[in-house]
């Protein structure tokens, strides 16, 4: 296992559509979603484990959750997480922990990857990643893996690939946002347009080059506290100046602007498990294609259902179809599952109702 080679895994989120389950003191990365026994946040980590030493993965976490974070990964040390005192979305995260992996190891190769996703053939996203770790060895160049499109989504960004180019690896043309469903269309039927996954890979030093290029003031101010990084006067510049950075993600602070872009084409099936709608569409289901988790059932003349229970709870339905139902401890939700993006919404307006009681 090459030991230049680290992962920075982003787990800060709260995960809001995944209430009630997901709250802000224990969102969705630190639950088992997937009824697998490990909780996303482990079966992200245990994947990454099998090609980069497990010393030099980073989980890069809101401060509230380093103790969840060491329950869940007892594995590693405490320097290993690194902690974020405000929500300033990705590119402060991601330039933190790497000019802290630079310092560490000049040499290193990083991934950037979510916490929470969905992936199911784990040897072909190691393979996509040592062919990215190469590319990033040997050029100075910044990687993303695009997963290959399989109907008009609207709920993805995508990837432009260059459509002349039949290389492996290929320079990005642009990132395109959430497409309307006509647009999402054309993306599919083009053939070069790739779902953007958040799985980013490239050499400490590239993206560094790139945060000074495109977000100087960012990188001039956390550079100003290098020599506390790594050190045990680290918490105290973090705490003091991470609230100082520009809000901002890495896409639009880096990706979009930078000329060194290219993106490989996954070879693996990925979902990024977003939603309740998209855990209903990769778990297995039964005849009539309830997806269940943690619960016992009796269904009647019910289907296309996605069933959670937080204490192996016994639900039966009878003539309930393509619903979310939910019973996570004080909260009992039966959702309408096409109108699963209001979700979010619904839960500002109960936590103004109820005083913030069900966050």
């Amino acid at each position: 296992m090459n030991k230049n080679n680290y992962a920075v895994i982003m787990a800060g989120g709260i995960g809001s559509r995944f209430w009630p389950v997901s709250t802000k003191e224990f969102p969705k990365q630190f639950h088992d979603m997937l009824g697998t026994g490990q909780s996303l946040l482990q079966k992200t980590f245990s994947r990454l484990q099998k090609i980069i030493p497990s010393e030099n993965i980073y989980i890069l976490t809101n401060e509230i959750y380093l103790e969840l974070t060491l329950q869940h990964l007892p594995q590693i040390s405490k320097e290993q997480i690194v902690l974020e005192p405000a929500m300033r979305n990705t590119a402060a995260c991601i330039l933190l922990s790497a000019l802290k992996v630079r310092k560490e190891n000049p040499d290193a190769l990083m991934l950037v990857a979510p916490s929470d996703h969905w992936i199911e053939d784990e040897n072909a996203f190691a393979a996509d990643v040592r062919a990215c770790f190469g590319a990033a060895q040997r050029e100075d160049i910044l990687l993303t893996l695009g997963i290959e499109p399989t109907f008009p989504n609207t709920g993805y960004g995508y990837i432009e690939s260059d459509k002349n180019d039949p290389s492996i690896i290929t320079k990005v043309q642009q990132f395109r946002e959430k497409p309307d469903y006509k647009t999402a269309k054309k993306f599919l039927t083009a053939g070069n347009f790739l779902w953007n996954a958040g799985i980013f890979i490239w050499s400490a030093e590239s993206i560094i080059n790139s945060f000074e290029k495109y977000l100087p003031e960012m990188t001039s101010l956390f550079l100003s506290g290098i020599d506390a990084l790594n050190t045990s006067k680290e918490k105290s510049f973090v705490d003091n100046n991470y609230p100082k950075a520009e809000n901002i993600s890495i896409d639009y602070g880096i990706l979009e602007k930078a000329e060194n872009v290219f993106v490989k084409r996954a070879s693996f099936d990925w979902n990024d498990l977003g939603t309740w709608g998209a855990l209903h569409e990769r778990l297995e289901k039964d005849d009539s294609k309830n997806a269940i988790v943690n619960a016992e059932t009796y269904l009647d003349n019910s289907k296309n259902n996605m069933i959670f229970t937080a204490s192996k709870k016994l639900v039966i339905l009878d003539g309930i179809d393509d619903y979310i139902v939910v019973d996570n401890e004080d909260v009992l939700l039966l959702f309408p599952k096409q109108k699963e993006q209001e979700i979010k919404e619904l839960l500002k307006v109960v936590s103004d109702k109820f005083d913030k009681k069900y966050l």
